[in-house]
């Protein structure tokens, strides 16, 4: 029992040991943060041009002071989208309520922005963003204006922008019958998954459970080309103008968490055409893996599995050294005494035998 309690004892400290390097290679990326709501100004954020806090919603009312207002809320620490390798790109998630009143402003949106993106400085451009600048920026926009300068499909959407107010892909809200622009609080979600190269968008009433379907999803996204040398991070937040109106836009929580994406071998990942031939027979028309991607994956899984080999070999090793140097050892009072006893029992015996047989005769 002592054997297997000090070797149970040494192996719940390994496993501890691996899981606190784990966790501690994880958190070097991660950020998480939740803000339920906004009933004071927090440190860890930052508000730019109209933004303001709200005290008797406990919100942050970002634009919607007097026409043609614009503001802008930032968490103030960088998010680093970029791993150890730079080639390794981060996750990511998020969750906001929030309301827009009646009119047909620009309306509200998500932003990923470098670091040197100049939070202070507001020339009118859409969205709150900057016109005319060549900076890079991704942004998940809830528009509540058509503008044909940006082929906008109508005053009820959302869209992905990269790097310009013109929408790489667009979900219709009216499809699912929602209205941005009715008062009404609203919730958003966005997850990006590095390892899939895809960003998924859902929307639906405040206090509704989240959307099984997205309500836009887009794939190949490689944040990687945009921010790969970015090794100051980036910022995330809200943006928001008006226009020519009176509209007000408000966020009444916000949650944000990055994370690591796992390894390669452990995630499955959208099928990519360019690795995949086709070929016609008499079943129809069948697609496999080109020989290239075949031969990768084999090689990933030799490697894999020599590494659990390794792990596995490292183990019992260290479980047999623990287990041989413990040898039961007898108490020092009682070494020696078991052979005597039985020792002087024997000869007193026989003495006795001797007695009685000379008694007899």
């Amino acid at each position: 029992m002592g054997v297997f309690s000090t070797t149970s004892r040494y192996s719940l400290a390994f496993l501890v040991m691996m899981n606190l390097c784990l966790k501690a290679m994880a958190s070097e990326s991660d950020i998480d943060f939740s803000f339920k709501n906004f009933g004071k100004v927090e440190p860890h954020l930052a508000l730019y041009g109209d933004a303001e806090v709200n005290n008797h919603s406990s919100s942050i009312q970002i634009s919607g002071s007097t026409n043609f207002s614009a503001g802008r809320l930032i968490f103030r620490k960088p998010i680093n989208l970029v791993g150890a390798n730079p080639r390794t790109m981060v996750s990511f998630s998020t969750y906001f309520a929030f309301s827009i009143s009646g009119e047909n402003g620009d309306g509200l949106a998500f932003v990923v922005l470098p670091v040197e993106f100049p939070l202070n400085i507001f020339d009118g451009g859409s969205m709150g963003l900057l016109r005319d600048r060549k900076i890079k920026f991704l942004a998940v926009e809830l528009d509540t204006y058509m503008d044909k300068t940006y082929n906008d499909v109508n005053n009820n959407h959302v869209g992905l922008d990269i790097e310009t107010p013109v929408s790489v892909k667009v979900g219709n809200l009216s499809s699912v019958n929602l209205v941005l622009n009715n008062g009404e609080k609203l919730q958003c979600w966005i997850d990006y998954e590095a390892s899939g190269k895809r960003i998924e968008v859902r929307v639906s009433k405040f206090g509704e459970t989240k959307p099984v379907d997205p309500l836009l999803f887009y794939y190949p996204l490689d944040l990687s080309q945009m921010w790969g040398d970015e090794k100051n991070g980036v910022f995330v937040g809200f943006v928001s103008s008006n226009g020519n109106s009176s509209q007000k836009i408000s966020i009444h929580s916000w949650s944000f968490k990055s994370r690591m994406p796992p390894p390669r071998w452990m995630h499955s990942e959208p099928l990519d055409p360019d690795n995949v031939v086709e070929i016609k027979g008499e079943e129809g028309i069948r697609s496999i893996p080109k020989r290239s991607d075949c031969t990768s994956r084999v090689v990933l899984a030799l490697v894999f599995g020599a590494g659990c080999g390794v792990i596995v070999a490292f183990f019992i090793v260290f479980v047999w050294i623990v287990v041989g140097s413990k040898r039961p050892v007898a108490p020092e009072e009682l070494a020696g005494k078991g052979n005597e006893f039985e020792y002087k029992k024997f000869g007193e015996e026989r003495a006795i035998k001797d007695g009685d047989g000379n008694g007899e005769k």
